[in-house]
């Protein structure tokens, strides 16, 4: 099958030029799975809670219900950050949708610096989705936000409930992260495909660049395809999420069978 990571400059606030922006780069797409970049279409850095509450929106509003029509287009799996808007609280959450409709919601739950003070920490755990391919083949989709890639539990607690592939939705400001995802995706024998932003946000004199550098990696930590820091467009790989499965190290060795939690300090 194939995969597609979109990175992209978005404006800040402004969601229908991000969906325009972002309809036109996925015109010609040929993907059974896109990533896009965390918040993909409202911005990160904001000003205030009242910027955020602006673009808020509830998982059946403006940003998914165009996600879907996307999927339903593209005939793809569809993996987007969006600010959630709930009765609790807003979340930092990507939506996975496909071409019958959404699937379901990942909350973030590491947040990231400034995010403390606008979003509820996520409350939905690392869940697996079931999603399919364009020729109907099924596969195990997990998802994680941005700085989740810090904290080896998150890529780990969705390798264990059967995750093939992570998709992980970024706003990268560290340069660490890119070096870091072969062996997020070495050490949990999945593929992993981070969608980054580029570009740049300030708040209260503060200036955020990010990074670019998307990146797709394969069970051996190899990269399969990645962006420059400046990049924008569509880059497309293709792999089988079903060979994440063998987790076979050695004729005698087994990536989770050998796993010893008893001695493990794990809280």
């Amino acid at each position: 099958m194939k995969g597609a990571i979109l990175q992209y400059d978005p404006a800040y606030l402004d969601v229908e030029r991000n969906l325009a922006a972002v309809d036109g780069l996925i015109d010609s797409l040929d993907a059974d799975l896109l990533v896009l970049p965390e918040l993909f279409a409202a911005g990160y850095f904001f000003k205030s809670s009242e910027d955020l509450r602006s673009v808020a929106e509830t998982a059946d509003g403006r940003t998914v219900e165009q996600l879907k029509a996307w999927s339903r287009d593209k005939n793809a799996v569809i993996v987007a950050g969006f600010p959630e808007l709930t009765a609790s609280g807003i979340y930092n959450s990507a939506a996975v949708v496909s071409p019958q409709g959404l699937v379901g919601v990942y909350r973030k739950v590491h947040l990231f610096y400034r995010e403390k003070e606008l979003f509820q920490p996520g409350d939905l755990g690392f869940p697996v989705f079931d999603v399919k391919d364009r020729n109907g083949e099924p596969y195990r989709l997990g998802v994680m936000i941005c700085f989740d890639w810090y904290f080896p539990e998150s890529a780990r607690s969705l390798a264990l409930s059967g995750a093939d592939v992570i998709a992980h939705p970024s706003n990268l400001v560290r340069k660490d992260c890119p070096r870091s995802m072969p062996i997020r995706a070495l050490e949990n024998h999945v593929f992993t495909v981070t969608a980054n932003r580029v570009g740049g946000e300030e708040s209260d004199g503060e200036l955020l660049t990010f990074i670019g550098q998307s990146l797709a990696c394969d069970p051996a930590g190899e990269v399969l395809c990645s962006f420059t820091r400046e990049g924008v467009g569509v880059e497309t790989f293709s792999f089988d999420p079903k060979t994440s499965r063998n987790r076979d190290i050695t004729a005698t060795n087994n990536l989770f069978g050998d796993r010893r939690a008893e001695v493990y300090r794990l809280a």
